[in-house]
């Protein structure tokens, strides 16, 4: 049996309504944030985003980023939001800003569905960036094996946005224990 990898979106589990797409802003902005619990130790599998903007707006920067200082995002995960990919035998988030495997509070993971507070980040270490134009989006990096962005504990994993105008996204991370 696999290691327990769980997918996050940024935004509440689809149930009887699609996923909800979130804008970015004109600022930088966090458009989901996840902290693992004390002693687990994860690497993240793969990751992506998907835009909804009409081909005028120009590219904008996406960054999956490791920091030592979280953001204050709008909206905590929900123990559902977090779900259990691969191994079908993985436990279930458990809530609350102590929750195991991620912690679930605004300060710990979460998604922004407005502005936030970003944080005074003093060490980070970037897993990815890149200029995206939203016209010719998805965009989608899957690491090859024993190659995936291994987390520092107690780190906060941040996608992070910044475009000259406001668009909407959908992005996602596959994280494995």
């Amino acid at each position: 049996m696999s290691s327990p990898t769980y997918i996050i979106y940024n935004s509440a589990m689809a149930t009887i309504a699609a996923p909800v797409k979130q804008p970015t802003g004109t600022a930088i902005r966090t458009m989901m944030q996840l902290k693992l619990a004390t002693g687990l130790d994860a690497r993240v599998v793969a990751w992506g985003c998907s835009f909804d903007a009409p081909a005028a707006i120009t590219p904008g920067i996406v960054e999956l980023i490791e920091t030592d200082v979280g953001a204050t995002v709008s909206t905590a995960y929900a123990v559902a939001d977090i779900q259990t990919f691969s191994n079908y035998t993985a436990l279930a988030n458990t809530a609350g800003a102590s929750g195991v495997p991620f912690n679930l509070a605004t300060t710990a993971s979460g998604f922004a569905t407005g502005a936030g507070t970003e944080g005074a980040t003093t060490a980070s270490r970037m897993a990815d960036v890149q200029q995206i134009d939203p016209a010719f989006s998805p965009y989608g990096q899957t690491w090859s094996l024993a190659r995936e962005f291994d987390l520092t504990p107690q780190r906060f994993l941040r996608v992070r946005a910044t475009f000259g105008t406001t668009t909407n996204m959908i992005c996602w991370v596959l994280v494995e224990l």
